[in-house]
């Protein structure tokens, strides 16, 4: 029997994998496994759906990982991964339907939340990923998740440096 350590590591990669099959199930009955181009330009190449075998239980290692690290998810952590979920979800179904304002809003405020919020933890990522991969695919939300989450880490490391430097040392109040 599995320890509860090792659940938490490698329920969230499988529950990618069923995720992925699900949707490749539903593709493939419903005409074809679907792939998307890049920027959702013709002349760009396409991704097909299929890479979400690979992705979406890798990043529900990654979740998984960082829940054995916490030792559980933690509250911050399911809040993270529902308001991910939901963000992405959100930005999906803006495309389906084609509410290119409601879109461009989401995306372009992508950038605010990624200096304001930690998206760059595996629960925003993994959240964001789910989200958008009945309508994209697993590679394509991993891509721009990356992205932002890349931004975030940036910022947000540079800035805790920059207080670091600007605050008065504890030392130097003491004296």
């Amino acid at each position: 029997m599995p320890s509860s350590s090792t659940r938490l590591l490698l329920t969230p990669a499988l529950l990618g994998l069923v995720y992925a099959v699900v949707q490749l199930t539903i593709e493939a009955l419903g005409g074809g496994v679907q792939s998307h181009h890049l920027l959702n330009r013709a002349d760009l190449p396409a991704i097909s759906n299929a890479f979400g075998l690979l992705t979406l239980p890798a990043v529900g290692l990654a979740l998984g990982w960082r829940a054995r690290r916490a030792g559980g998810f933690t509250r911050v952590m399911w809040s993270g991964l529902i308001l991910s979920f939901l963000y992405g979800t959100t930005l999906a179904t803006g495309f389906e339907f084609g509410a290119q304002a409601v879109m461009q809003t989401l995306f372009f405020g992508l950038f605010v939340v990624a200096l304001l919020a930690p998206v760059h933890r595996a629960e925003c990522v993994a959240g964001f990923v789910a989200g958008m991969a009945f309508t994209f695919g697993g590679v394509l939300p991993l891509l721009i998740a990356l992205v932002f989450a890349g931004l975030s880490l940036v910022v947000r490391s540079g800035l805790r440096a920059l207080w670091r430097l600007v605050r008065p040392s504890q030392r130097a109040v003491a004296r």
